[in-house]
């Protein structure tokens, strides 16, 4: 079954009006592969302006984060509705960031994923170890119990992607080889085929996440179980482009 390449590009809290403008504006200068999904996640503060800013038909916005309930009096948080409301259509749910640093539990970020899904967002679920679990040999462990979580009250993923993203890859230059990372996706499509079903576990999208750059983005075009890359850092500049075309 062919998947179709996903380039997903995480802003973090990274930008100004002035930058999320010069971004978007040269990625509707270019000629972009047209079998190449690319969703962009701007702070939650500018997603209007990238939604109003995209030109570009195979790129969509999405938030970096959303709640698990409706809108209400829950005070910081971007709910699913206000999201599709700016015209957003994908939303990034448990990223290595908010389970680390903001201590969001498995179950917690299930829920939001789910709330999203319902709501009519597509959500990249993003999964990953620690370098001390991966030093422990506990890899496919770790995420198989944040996967275990989701498909405990979700059974329908035709609208999720998932973002394999070792932490301790995440911003330190570091990544692994191709080879680990086409190892690790493997695993994890192997054990999505035992809880979700072999059909929807090969129509699910697995992406690498972990350093990604122009430079060693093309390394990676030949393993069958990486579907495309979940970038940090490299979606502020330039090269973003050369992500996106990796496969070419």
């Amino acid at each position: 079954m062919a998947r179709q390449f996903f380039v997903g590009g995480n802003f973090k809290a990274n930008g100004t009006k002035q930058s999320v403008t010069q971004i978007i504006d040269n990625l509707n200068s270019q000629e972009l592969p047209k079998d190449v999904e690319v969703v962009i996640a701007p702070p939650a503060l500018y997603l209007s302006l990238a939604v109003e800013l995209n030109k570009q038909p195979t790129v969509q916005v999405g938030a970096q984060n959303v709640f698990n309930k409706p809108c209400g009096a829950f005070t910081g948080e971007t709910c699913a509705e206000q999201v599709i409301d700016v015209g957003a259509k994908w939303t990034l749910t448990g990223h290595s960031e908010r389970r680390t640093i903001i201590k969001e539990s498995d179950e917690f970020i299930a829920e939001k994923t789910k709330y999203a899904l319902d709501n009519g967002l597509s959500v990249i679920l993003c999964i990953g170890e620690t370098l001390e679990e991966r030093k422990g040999g506990v890899t496919l462990e770790v995420c198989a119990r944040q996967l275990d979580a989701v498909s405990k009250i979700i059974k329908d993923w035709k609208n999720i992607v998932v973002a394999y993203e070792p932490v301790w890859a995440i911003g330190t230059g570091l990544a692994a080889t191709p080879d680990d990372a086409e190892e690790t996706h493997k695993g994890i499509r192997e054990h999505l085929a035992k809880t979700i079903g072999q059909d929807q576990a090969e129509a699910t999208r697995i992406l690498y996440g972990g350093s990604v750059n122009g430079k060693n983005a093309p390394e990676f075009k030949d393993k069958k179980n990486i579907d495309g890359f979940l970038v940090g850092g490299a979606s502020l500049k330039p090269e973003f482009v050369n992500i996106i075309k990796s496969r070419l």
